[in-house]
């Protein structure tokens, strides 16, 4: 039962990770669509909450696997590998919450 619980509140916060990823992602777009945009307001605490939360991952991945340089742009996979294993940790931990739950 502990077990089914901790892997309840694991998920959760997974899940919660997994918005605030995306809502990154959406951030991340209109700063690079409109340059001149800054938040303010709501917004801008909002937005630093989201890149409080998501940065340490995301600045981690991008140091192991810095930017490819492709001429006048750079592709950066941190943000699609962190979402990745993201995805991976959700499922093994569904997984292992309908184990515990057959207990």
């Amino acid at each position: 039962m502990i077990l089914f619980v901790l892997l309840t509140i694991a998920y959760f916060a997974l899940l919660i990770y997994f918005l605030l990823m995306w809502g990154r992602f959406i951030l991340e777009l209109v700063v690079a669509f409109s340059r001149g945009w800054r938040p303010k307001g709501a917004v801008l605490v909002l937005a630093e909450f989201v890149y409080t939360l998501t940065d340490p991952p995301v600045l981690f991945t991008r140091r192991l696997l810095p930017p490819i340089r492709l001429g006048g742009i750079s592709l950066d996979f941190a943000w699609s590998i962190v979402m990745l294993v993201v995805l991976v940790l959700l499922y093994v931990v569904s997984a292992g919450r309908q184990m515990a739950s057959a207990l």
